[in-house]
């Protein structure tokens, strides 16, 4: 780049923000070639040559020695060969003009220092000493926690009362992070330093006790945060952006009251011995917070009862029986061939020899809405207003309100069973001696797959997709597509009854007077469960745990475990049909000759006053207030707790 310096010069662009800095330069160079006043005295010892030019190259000048943070090189000279262009030969004259520095970073805040312990209460009663809660600082690097670093602080209990917080004692994890660093200061003009960044501001933490209560049950400590804003090195109300708990556990050593008989009022986080010959009544704490709990040991042989306030039950699933079948009498009376149940239990549909049955109240009151051709099996959708019934040697039959009124949409075949989705537009059903039948349309129209087998049995997953069909002396068939293609599965048995999960992952089939099969991988492998019955029907609940299955001329039978293990359950009698609402709680089952039966799966006690818990001696209960009334069971050693019955 040149400029030429007699005549009128002309900065080229981007050079304006340099004039400055060039302004000694020139003003020298023009004193050395005459170009100033006409009383400007030369002090050259050689008369600069008329009319030769004095020329001025620029170019970039990367970081160095010379410009640190970069800049631009200035170079001048004579035209000495009236080239035009200067030659390094020429130069005479180099300067360099500088960019300024970056402005440094703003310091990083430093973490406010930890609050001081208070002073210890004045020690109560003698007793064993109690574990303490201690608290740790150490530092977090930059990272996914704090994007400037920070602290780290932990907390737990003394467990080996050397007063120091192992990392195995560790309980409870809190950051305390650094404030964001001060901005990058602005570029210097040129020739300048860029003026340094404003310092970050400091981050500030304060500890203070925290009395027990909703944040924490047993009290403990409170830990607050945030950027000192007003620099005064105070963490002031109004600067706080974090807040945290490191509360202390329950205490180490329970209060025990000795009950010697009669009802008491339980109070909260305390523990009741039953220490009597006659039953002792305990009633739970009438207005606890959550997380506190209650106790109960039984001593003498009277026993205890835990006795509950309005509003207030007991989850029993994860205690002894506390998720056994309780079996009530239904009527009417009738030889019962075919059960079937809406998601939530409340809509069933029974089918005796020749009239369908339905209730919408859980059983209470069942009505006769139908009389046809003997039927041999009914299905319903998750809300029971989609029904369809077959019949041996009759019509397909559907019902699109709950049962109200029926239209028959296939022709008669010896139907044998039937299956439908969720939804109540996929639906399956299987003729003995022919075909397997399918609906996409909740019944309106119906296409034929499979061959001529002696089909006997068919479920279904939710989605329509997952079918399995059963036969009587042969495989069982399996299909992934809703039925278009249907693969043969297990061995060659006499197939009675199946059962499937909403996802229709895990599957169950009965055999007559064989066992129960169950596969846990959409139905491409089985393995046989239990001893050899005369198995008929069988349900399960919807994600495949709770199955009970039902035998001619013994009980029924279930199993809360996803068939791992079974138990009898209800009265003896020529069960035929079983079905289960979604969660597996509320059952219907069907005896030839007998009244209905419904099932009901404990997995509370009775809400209210009337409900109740109760153990025996060397029974004891531990239970925790978790919010709406109920207590949960957190710790028992019993095999003999018994429930109130609904």
């Amino acid at each position: 780049m040149l400029l030429p310096i007699f005549g009128h010069p002309v900065a080229p662009a981007g050079l304006s923000r340099w004039t400055g800095a060039l302004a000694l330069v020139l003003t020298s160079m023009l004193a050395g070639c005459g170009g100033g006043s006409g009383d400007a005295r030369v002090d050259a010892p050689t008369p600069t040559p008329i009319g030769v030019s004095a020329l001025v190259r620029v170019s970039s000048q990367g970081p160095g020695a010379a410009c640190p943070a970069g800049g631009v090189r200035v170079e001048a000279g004579l035209d000495l060969d009236r080239s035009g262009a200067l030659s390094d030969a020429e130069v005479s004259t180099t300067q360099w003009v500088c960019n300024g520095l970056p402005g440094a970073n703003g310091s990083t805040g430093s973490t406010g220092a930890t609050g001081s312990t208070g002073a210890n209460g004045a020690p109560g009663a003698p007793g064993v000493d109690g574990t303490s809660t201690l608290v740790r600082l150490r530092a977090e690097p930059a990272g996914s926690h704090c994007a400037q670093g920070g602290s780290q602080v932990l907390a737990g209990l003394d467990l080996n009362r050397d007063g120091v917080l192992a990392d195995a004692e560790v309980t409870t994890t809190g950051y305390v992070c650094n404030g964001a660093p001060g901005a990058t200061g602005a570029t210097g003009s040129t020739g300048a330093t860029g003026a340094t960044g404003a310092a970050g501001r400091d981050s500030l933490m304060a500890l203070a006790a925290e009395a027990p209560g909703a944040n924490c049950t047993y009290g403990g400590q409170r830990v607050t945060s945030g950027i000192d804003l007003n620099g005064n090195q105070v963490l002031d109300s109004g600067e706080v952006t974090t807040t945290a708990y490191l509360c202390s556990a329950a205490p180490a050593d329970t209060r025990w009251v000795n009950v010697t008989g009669g009802t008491v009022q339980a109070e909260v986080n305390t523990g009741y011995l039953a220490n009597a010959s006659s039953a002792v009544v305990i009633t739970l704490p009438s207005a606890p917070a959550i997380g506190d709990w209650v106790k109960v040991t039984g001593v003498g042989t009277g026993g205890w009862t835990l006795a509950q306030n309005a509003g207030q039950r007991i989850i029993t699933r994860g205690l002894p029986g506390g998720l056994d079948l309780h079996w009530t009498v239904q009527t009417p009376v009738a030889t019962w061939k075919a059960v079937a149940s809406s998601a939530d239990g409340q809509r069933r549909l029974a089918a005796s020899n020749d009239t369908l049955f339905v209730t919408s109240d859980g059983g209470q009151n069942w009505a006769p809405q139908f009389s046809g051709p003997p039927w041999s099996a009914v299905a319903s959708s998750s809300d029971g207003m989609k029904l369809v019934a077959v019949a041996d040697g009759g019509f397909i039959y559907v019902s699109s309100n709950g049962g109200t009124t029926w239209n028959n949409v296939a022709a008669p075949r010896g139907w044998s069973a039937v299956a439908s989705s969720a939804d109540g537009t996929q639906l399956v059903a299987t003729a003995y001696l022919g075909q397997i039948w399918i609906s996409t349309d909740s019944g309106a129209t119906w296409s034929p797959r499979e061959t001529n087998r002696a089909w006997r049995a068919v479920t279904s997953s939710a989605d329509g997709q997952v079918l399995v069909a059963g036969t009587n002396g042969d495989t069982l068939f399996v299909s992934t597509d809703g039925g278009n293609n249907w693969t043969p599965r297990a061995s060659t048995q006499y197939w009675w009854g199946l059962a499937s999960s909403a996802d229709g992952k895990r599957l169950y089939a009965t055999v007559d007077t064989g066992a129960i099969w169950v596969s846990g991988d959409f139905g491409t492998t089985w393995e046989s469960r239990t001893v050899n019955r005369e198995w008929r029907a069988i349900t399960s609940s919807a994600d495949g745990r709770f199955v009970v299955a039902a035998t001619l001329n013994s009980s029924l039978y279930e199993s809360t475990d996803s068939g791992m293990t079974w138990r009898a359950t209800g009265d003896f009698g020529q069960w035929t049909s079983v079905a289960s609402s979604a969660d597996g709680l509320s059952l219907v089952a069907g005896n030839a000759g007998a009244a209905l039966q419904s099932g009901s799966r404990r997995s509370s006690t009775t809400l209210g006053t009337t409900g109740s818990l109760s153990g025996g001696q060397q029974d004891a209960l531990q239970l925790q207030y978790i919010g709406g009334g109920v207590f949960m069971p957190i710790s028992y050693v019993s095999a003999n707790l018994s429930f109130d019955v609904r």
